[in-house]
């Protein structure tokens, strides 16, 4: 499978809003892991608006496709003004990441700031480590 700059809908082009489409590029051959962590995702507190900050961190081991980081960049974004409980977003970004690039198994933690005292982490594994 080749992958060239033509087939990414959002990689090259200028994009000013966020995105929910994850794009994927073919897994070099012998990768193993992937690690991708962000520290600059917001979300809202689906109870009482308020604004929470999260950081984000990613790992899957890839079958044959990687995702690809400015798309993650936009995706991770359309949260900003979503109402979404830490441990929902876990969930729902480990399983998006499953179904973009089919990855052998996907572990997604998130680690919400605290707010009131009490920090959030929480994780969310689809597919089995072996």
């Amino acid at each position: 499978m080749s992958q060239n700059q033509s087939d990414f809908s959002i990689l090259g082009q200028t994009v000013r809003e966020p995105v929910k489409k994850l794009e994927v590029f073919p897994a070099p051959k012998g990768l193993t892991n992937v690690i991708l962590e962000s520290d600059e995702v917001t979300s809202l507190c689906p109870v009482t608006g308020q604004p929470d900050w999260e950081t984000v961190i990613i790992e899957f081991e890839p079958d044959q496709l990687c995702i690809e980081s400015k798309s993650l960049k936009l995706y991770l974004w359309s949260f900003r003004q979503e109402g979404v409980f830490c441990e929902a977003l876990a969930d729902q970004i480990a399983n998006d990441i499953y179904d973009a690039c089919k990855p052998r198994w996907c572990k997604v933690t998130v680690i919400q700031k605290p707010r009131g005292g009490i920090r959030i982490t929480a994780t969310a594994m689809v597919g089995k480590k072996k």
